[in-house]
């Protein structure tokens, strides 16, 4: 029994972990002896210290052949492989030795190949991409419309125009504005393009938003023109109330934005459509149709006939009584002074005689 208080809590005597050690170590090494008589290989120093492969003991690795395909028959065809391009040569003709060819041209959308020459003269052209967000894409050059009959309606000039929106004006002119013509006794034969493709802002506003010209959606419209030479100013008052209020309630059906007379004071002479989308399929229709001015202006009064009784005067006081009196006395007066005097003038008088000079006093 160990009495000493520092060493109170150890469990056991110094000697005896030494005394344990050999016959720990001696035990270790006949479970490992047990365990290589076991396994059919003699132990090694490498199986001792773990330096070999790792392997599985008391199994037996059996060898499995892989079947292999079969060989091909003489008889099969060969099998195509793509050939490499030469360097040297060029791919296409025409092309120089050395450059890659041209990328292919995109498919033509939807909207390109229903707009056939059927209904609209529009061919394609390139993409624009201008400043500032300007330009667009599926574009074409609106140069006229071909009617049912295959009458063909000049747009002067032609439009330059996204493809949706020439396909929308192509459709307008055809279903809608060919039947109001046609009730004039005339057959359309010319849309006035006043303004297509541009790349500007609102109005032509300098820093203004950008307008939907600027994207080759919108045209405005300044007149149509039939085959007997009339020509119909939309914005003129003379012509017909009830073509003009047609031809409202026909764009403010089919465009998304309609500027007109009464909008602003930059939409006074012609017509602005576009299909500009906004939220909740939000439309703006401003067109008012003004009546046609008078012939003749009221500007002065008719004459008072003769039989017309006579104007009442209102009574003068007393005090606008007597002015009128003074006034005339006043002038009275210097006709009778002028009256009386003679027609010869009078002989001077004689000048007195001159007095002697007489001494001053002091």
């Amino acid at each position: 029994m160990n009495l000493i208080a520092g060493n109170g809590h150890r469990k056991w005597t110094y000697g005896a972990p030494r005394r344990m050690a050999p016959a720990m170590v001696t035990g270790a090494a006949a479970f490992f002896l047990l365990g290589i008589q076991a396994d059919a290989r003699p132990a090694s120093l490498g199986d001792l210290f773990g330096d070999g492969p790792p392997r599985l003991r008391g199994t037996t690795v059996h060898l499995v052949k892989v079947p292999l395909p079969r060989p091909r028959p003489a008889e099969a065809p060969g099998a195509e492989t793509p050939a490499a391009a030469k360097p040297d040569e060029p791919d296409e003709p025409g092309t120089p030795a050395g450059q890659a060819s041209p990328a292919p041209a995109p498919q033509p959308s939807a909207c390109r190949l229903a707009l056939t020459e059927e209904i609209a003269i529009a061919p394609s052209i390139p993409d624009i991409q201008g400043p500032g967000g300007c330009g667009g894409t599926d574009l074409v050059k609106l140069e006229a419309i071909v009617l049912p009959n295959k009458h063909r309606v000049a747009v002067t000039p032609a439009a330059t125009l996204r493809c949706s929106m020439a396909t929308a004006i192509a459709d307008w002119v055809r279903t809608d504005i060919v039947p109001m013509t046609e009730k004039l006794g005339s057959e359309l034969s010319v849309l006035d393009n006043f303004d297509s493709y541009e790349c500007r802002g609102f109005n032509r506003v300098a820093g203004a938003h950008l307008s939907e010209h600027g994207h080759a959606n919108a045209l405005d419209v300044r007149a149509l023109k039939l085959a007997d030479g009339r020509s119909i100013s939309l914005t003129d008052r003379a012509v017909s109330r009830e073509l003009r209020e047609a031809v409202l309630q026909s764009v403010c059906t089919r465009f998304m934005t309609v500027l007109g007379p009464g909008s602003d004071w930059y939409h006074e002479d012609h017509i602005h459509l576009d299909r500009m989308e906004r939220r909740n399929n939000y439309r703006i229709c401003q067109w008012n149709i003004y009546d046609p001015l008078p012939q003749i202006a009221p500007l002065m009064p008719s004459e008072r006939p003769d039989d017309a009784p006579p104007r009442e005067v209102a009574a003068k006081s007393d005090g606008d009584k007597e002015k009128p009196e003074t006034k005339k006395t006043e002038s009275a007066e210097p006709q009778a002074v002028e009256e009386a005097k003679p027609d010869h003038k009078p002989d001077p008088a004689p000048s007195p005689a001159k007095k002697p000079a007489t001494k001053k006093r002091r």
